[in-house]
C-alpha cells in the first residue's frame, strides 16, 4: 500500500460508491474502504469521521462555490438570477469523475435509509448556504429561502441529467435548464 499516494479522498469515494453498491451501506466496513481504496484505516480518518460521510465528501466545497457565485452575480441581478450565478461557478468545478459517479451514488443513496437521510441534510446545508448569500445581497429571507431552495433543486436536477448522458454537455446547461423549468412552473402556481 503505498503510504503518501495522491488522490485518497478521491479513491474513497469510488470506492464507497462501488462498495455501497455491490454489498450495501449496512454490510460495508470502514476497513473494507480503506483496502478497496488502497490505503490505511489512518488515512481513512484523516479525511472522513466515517464512511456515511464518504458520500458528502464535496458538501462544503459546493456550498462554498453555490455561496460564491450568488455573492458575485451583477450588483442588479434578482434572486434567480443570482442563484443561476451560484450554479454556474459550483458547476465549472464538475469534472467527469463526477459525472461518472452520478447514478452510481444515486443508486447507494436510495438503498440506505442512512444515506437517505445524510442526503437530505446535505440539500439543507446547500440551500443554508445560498440563502444566506442571498440576504446578505438584499434579498429578504422569504424570497432569498424559495430561490435557494430552487437552486438546490435545479442543481439536483441537472445533476441527475448530465450524469444520465454520454455527451460533452456541461452541467451547468442541465443544471440552468432545470431552473429555467422550475421558474416557468412557479409562475403557475397562482
Amino acid at each position: 500500500m503505498a503510504r503518501w499516494e495522491p488522490g485518497a479522498r478521491e479513491r474513497l469515494v469510488v470506492a464507497a460508491v462501488e462498495l455501497f453498491n455491490e454489498q450495501g451501506y449496512d454490510a460495508t466496513t470502514v476497513a473494507q474502504l480503506a483496502e478497496r481504496a488502497g490505503v490505511t484505516r489512518s488515512t481513512f480518518f484523516r479525511h472522513f469521521s466515517d464512511k456515511r460521510e464518504v458520500l458528502v465528501a464535496g458538501q462544503e466545497t459546493l456550498s462554498r462555490l453555490l455561496a460564491e457565485g450568488v455573492a458575485g452575480a451583477p450588483a442588479g441581478a434578482g434572486p434567480l438570477a443570482a442563484v443561476a450565478a451560484g450554479l454556474e461557478r459550483a458547476s465549472s468545478h464538475m469534472g467527469p469523475l463526477n459525472r461518472d459517479l452520478g447514478p452510481r451514488l444515486e443508486a447507494a443513496v436510495a438503498a440506505s435509509a442512512e444515506l437517505q437521510e445524510r442526503d437530505a441534510l446535505k440539500r439543507v446545508g446547500l440551500a443554508a448556504a445560498m440563502s444566506a448569500a442571498l440576504v446578505a445581497r438584499g434579498v429578504p429571507d422569504p424570497a432569498a429561502r424559495l430561490a435557494a431552495e430552487l437552486g438546490v433543486l435545479a442543481f439536483k436536477q441537472g445533476y441527475a441529467r448530465w450524469s444520465e448522458l454520454d455527451d460533452t454537455s456541461g452541467l451547468a446547461e442541465h443544471a440552468l435548464a432545470a431552473l429555467d423549468e422550475l421558474r416557468a412552473a412557479a409562475a403557475t402556481l397562482d
